[in-house]
């Protein structure tokens, strides 16, 4: 099953596409309802690059979630949309009940205002057999709070992330 946002974001597209290959970005949209801690020995880098990084996550920072696999590659498609793919996921505790996982975030520019406006589009294919429905009804519920966070946040991303970023190497 499919949990979807297409979304506008208040600032340009260099800034999300930087912005969603932070991991700091990735922390802010997911908490407080669920909390993640690298298990790599350098911890959290700067930026995700097309690498595979492993973490903890915590329910409400409390409840153990369990472990998952975050495996980024980036898309450049001709018409100008990029696009980040999450082929990772859930490698223990309750979230492995999830047995496929693939989380794309595309970024391109609004055409009303492309240097000024992001179309943001947030997909999220999952399986987990008979449990799919009730898997599907949580990502979606995490996937309407993680919309309002990405709209709250993206404003800032072009001071934070905007001229001097580098936009290669998610949320």
């Amino acid at each position: 099953m499919r949990v979807r946002l297409d979304l506008l974001l208040d600032c340009p597209p260099d800034a999300a596409w930087v912005a969603v290959h932070s991991p700091a970005v990735f922390r802010a949209v997911s908490g407080p309802f669920t909390t993640a801690t690298s298990l790599e020995p350098a911890g959290f880098p700067d930026r995700w690059a097309d690498t595979e990084h492993r973490v903890r996550l915590r329910l409400l920072g409390v409840l153990p979630m369990g472990t998952q696999l975050i495996r980024l590659r980036d898309e450049f498609r001709p018409d100008g949309t990029r696009i980040v793919h999450d082929e990772g996921g859930p490698l223990t505790g309750a979230m492995s009940i999830v047995s496929r996982w693939h989380h794309r975030m595309a970024i391109s520019p609004d055409p009303s205002a492309p240097d000024a406006r992001t179309r943001f589009r947030d997909a999220l294919d999952v399986s987990a057999g008979v449990l799919t429905p009730f898997a599907w009804l949580g990502f979606w519920f995490f996937w309407q709070l993680r919309a309002q966070k990405l709209r709250r946040l993206a404003p800032g991303w072009a001071t934070q992330f905007g001229a001097g970023s580098s936009p290669g190497g998610a949320a």
